[in-house]
């Protein structure tokens, strides 16, 4: 007797949408337009990480001013009266705090967009959106506390009588390779991030000792030649020296900010196209 062979119907699913995230080997492979369309998430991180950061303090955005605020009187006191670093006529209060500003805005931005994916694994392991958003987002919220800390120092340069001059029309200039220099080498470490968890603990003590090595406590005058040409490979050499020209109507070093320019560029492009290439791996295991 044979058996019976019952069939059972074939079920065909409808097509449902897939989005694939693939790296490819052109430079289109960086879908820019891509972040127009996301625009409205990229406001909404943006916010969310500037909220997060003040939640639950009792002073809020006044952290912000502290800081740089109290780093500058302290280094006031010990380089400017004790140690007597000259400031090239500036007082010292005001030639230490517009290098602190900038910086202070630089540390905290690559600190927070180097950090980001990780500290954002709910939302990529949950829904498509170009990843790209995330470390931007982290640097505009750092925008920010720059606004706030840069109206302080408007405050002290208006009390100490500064006069302000057509240089000033380089300090947009300067804040733009700023923002710009965060967000690639921010970008490139937070894509490394989420792979090698390594970075987010050597990033903070990378970021204190760049600080040394930038041009903020001390004048570039004050070291010979060839420590000069060295120091301009710091790309936030020439970006400080760049503030300072704009506010202090100080000389502008033409060609440490052209080295600075360049490298900002170069930079930015290389992470944006080694972020994308990793991009496709973040939510298997971040």
């Amino acid at each position: 007797m044979n058996p019976t062979v019952h069939q059972t119907p074939e079920i065909v699913l409808p097509d449902e949408p897939v989005v694939r995230i693939r790296p490819t080997g052109r430079w289109s492979a960086l879908h820019l337009r891509d972040l127009w369309e996301y625009r409205e998430l990229l406001y909404f991180l943006a916010w969310r990480d500037v909220k997060v950061r003040y939640k639950q303090t009792a002073l809020g955005v006044v952290w912000v001013i502290i800081q740089p605020l109290l780093t500058m009187l302290i280094f006031a006191f010990i380089f400017g009266r004790v140690v007597g670093v000259p400031s090239d006529g500036i007082p010292y209060h005001l030639f230490a705090f517009a290098g602190l500003v900038p910086w202070t805005f630089f540390a905290g931005a690559l600190t927070r967009s180097g950090n980001s994916l990780v500290g954002s694994a709910h939302l990529i392991t949950k829904v498509y959106f170009p990843r790209l958003i995330i470390p931007i987002a982290a640097v505009a919220a750092a925008m920010l506390d720059f606004a706030i800390a840069f109206a302080l120092l408007a405050v002290l340069m208006v009390w100490s009588g500064v006069t302000l001059t057509l240089q000033l029309l380089l300090l947009p200039v300067v804040v733009l390779l700023t923002a710009l220099l965060a967000l690639g080498v921010g970008m490139w470490a937070s894509a490394l991030n989420v792979k090698y968890r390594d970075v987010g603990h050597i990033l903070p003590f990378l970021v204190q000792l760049g600080m040394f090595a930038t041009p903020i406590i001390y004048p570039v005058s004050i070291l010979p030649e060839k420590w000069r040409v060295l120091l301009a490979l710091n790309p936030m050499t020439g970006i400080i020296e760049g503030y300072r020209a704009a506010l202090f109507g100080r000389p502008v070093a033409w060609n440490a900010l052209a080295i600075s320019a360049a490298v900002t560029v170069v930079v930015l492009v290389w992470a944006m196209y080694v972020f994308r290439r990793m991009e496709k791996d973040f939510a298997d295991v971040v």
